[in-house]
C-alpha cells in the first residue's frame, strides 16, 4: 500500500532573538501551589546584540548546525513540533550568526537556541507562542532565559514557565553596563551547581519579589535599583563578584539607584533615574570612571 503523500508549505526560514543584560533578581520563589521554584527576572537589552538563524530544510533526516550542539538539538526539537514529515524525513541546516558575547551572562546560548527554534517554525509558516519557544529552549539546553517573552516576568528558567508577570515594562532607567571580569574565559552557566539557599535567603527573595512588583507598578527606578543591589549581594555567597562593592560605591557616589549583575556571569549594570536632575552628567562621569578602572563598557541602556 502506497504511503500517503504529505503536502506542506516548507521554505527557508529565519529567526531572531535578543540578548539580555543579566538579572535584576534571581533566587527561589513560591509558585501558585506554594512550591519553591528557581526563577529570575532579567534586564532586557533592547536594540542590542542578538542571534540570527537561517534554516534550510531538507528531507535528509539529519540536522546540521556547524558544531553548535545546543542549536542542533533545538532545531531537532522544533522539527518534531512543527514538521508534518515523519522523523526520518525531517532535516536541514542551521546557519547562525550572533554578536552576543558568550560566557558573561547575557544569554548568548538562549539567544542562539531561540533564534534557531523560530527559524525552523518560520520554515513551516508557523509563529509559535513565547511559552512554546521557552519550553523547547529548556529541553534543548537545560535552562533558558526569558528572551522570547515580552514584559517583566519572574521566569522559572529550568522549567520554561512564568511564575508571575510583574508588569508590561520596567520604569524609565539608564543603565551603564560593564564586563567585570579581569581576563580569562567566561562562565559556563550550566556547569555551575545550583545554589542551595538558606531559609533566611528564601524569605529575602519573597520580600524582593514584592518590592520589585511595587517598583514596576509605581514606575520607581530607585526601588528597582535597591532590589537589584540586594539580589546581587545575596548572590555573593554563591558566585562572588570581587568588584561588586566597588561598583555599589561608585554608583552611590554618582547619584545612581543601584547595581544589577549577571548572577551566573560577569556583566553588571549601574542603574540611574533619567528623571533626576544631573543624570546625563553623572552617567558620563561614571562611565568614564569605569573605563579608567579598566572595565569594558558593554552598553548604555536607555529603558
Amino acid at each position: 500500500m502506497a504511503r500517503e503523500t504529505v503536502t506542506a508549505v516548507v521554505r527557508t526560514g529565519t529567526g531572531h532573538a535578543p540578548a539580555h543584560h543579566g538579572e535584576l533578581l534571581q533566587g527561589v520563589f513560591h509558585d501558585a501551589d506554594g512550591r519553591l521554584r528557581r526563577a529570575l527576572v532579567t534586564l532586557p537589552h533592547p536594540g542590542g546584540p542578538g542571534s540570527r538563524a537561517i534554516f534550510h530544510p531538507d528531507r535528509s533526516g539529519r540536522v546540521e548546525a556547524r558544531g553548535r550542539e545546543k542549536v542542533r538539538r533545538a532545531a531537532l526539537l522544533a522539527l518534531g513540533e512543527f514538521s508534518p514529515y515523519p522523523p526520518g524525513e525531517r532535516g536541514g541546516r542551521v546557519h547562525l550568526t550572533s554578536d552576543v558575547p558568550p560566557g558573561i551572562g547575557m544569554g548568548s546560548s538562549t539567544s542562539d537556541v531561540t533564534a534557531a527554534i523560530r527559524a525552523v517554525a518560520d520554515a513551516h509558516v508557523i509563529t509559535p507562542g513565547p511559552i512554546d519557544v521557552a519550553r523547547l529552549a529548556v529541553l534543548a539546553e537545560g535552562a533558558s532565559d526569558p528572551v522570547m517573552i515580552d514584559g517583566v516576568v519572574l521566569f522559572a528558567q529550568r522549567e520554561g514557565r512564568i511564575l508571575e508577570t510583574l508588569g508590561p515594562s520596567l520604569p524609565p532607567m539608564v543603565v551603564i553596563g560593564c564586563d567585570t571580569r579581569s581576563g580569562g574565559a567566561g562562565i559556563d552557566t550550566l556547569a555551575l551547581p545550583p545554589p542551595h539557599y538558606t531559609e533566611r535567603e528564601i524569605r529575602a527573595f519573597a520580600s524582593l519579589r514584592t518590592a520589585l512588583r511595587r517598583a514596576v507598578d509605581r514606575g520607581d527606578p530607585l526601588l528597582v535599583g535597591r532590589v537589584a543591589s540586594a539580589s546581587a549581594r545575596l548572590n555573593q555567597r554563591h558566585l562572588p563578584n570581587p568588584r561588586l562593592s566597588a561598583l555599589l560605591a561608585l554608583c552611590r557616589s554618582h547619584g545612581g539607584c543601584g547595581v544589577q549583575i549577571a548572577h551566573s556571569g560577569t556583566v553588571a549594570g549601574l542603574i540611574f533615574d533619567p528623571r533626576r536632575p544631573g543624570t546625563p552628567r553623572n552617567v558620563r562621569r561614571c562611565a568614564a570612571r569605569l573605563t579608567e578602572q579598566g572595565l569594558t563598557i558593554t552598553a548604555v541602556l536607555d529603558l
